[in-house]
């Protein structure tokens, strides 16, 4: 599925703006990525908030259908509301994001990639700048990596 990050090709959006969740699952100084199934690119575990969900129960749920952990403790990272990050889906709509993303304790135990995933991996905070991340992803890596402390970007 692609995504967009301040690129002046990507399309124009045909539905409202979509609300999500981002979890920065960390672990012994390490964070927790996916290789997306759709397009191999690197992502942060997370998804979209339902309509009769609180944010917090979206993380919850994303993190545990993606991964089949469950959050232990979450602490909001940033709100993305960037107009150009822009998802297109098969089905044609285009949209753009608003995120609130969140730095995620785990509750032990071992991740299991969904059928959303290639893959996951725990990487050093310090190899996440070299991973080829998703576009729309980009601005909560970075403002991760500058900032951990952040509240809006």
């Amino acid at each position: 599925m692609p995504s967009y990050y301040r690129d002046p090709a990507a399309p124009e959006p045909n539905v409202p703006r979509r609300v999500g969740v981002i979890a920065i699952v960390e672990r012994d100084d390490s964070v927790l990525v996916q290789r997306r199934a759709d397009d191999g690119a690197w992502d942060f575990v997370g998804g979209a908030l339902d309509e009769m969900e609180t944010i917090l129960d979206a993380l919850e749920r994303e993190v545990c259908e993606e991964t089949g952990l469950l959050v232990a403790s979450a602490s909001l990272v940033g709100i993305f509301s960037d107009p150009s990050r822009i998802i297109e889906y098969p089905d044609g709509n285009v949209c753009r994001l608003l995120s609130l993303a969140f730095r995620v304790a785990p509750e032990p135990g071992e991740p299991r990639a969904s059928h959303e995933s290639l893959e996951l991996r725990f990487v050093r905070r310090g190899e996440l700048s070299l991973l080829d991340v998703w576009p729309a992803a980009r601005p909560v890596r970075d403002t991760y990596l500058r900032d951990p402390a952040a509240a809006v970007a």
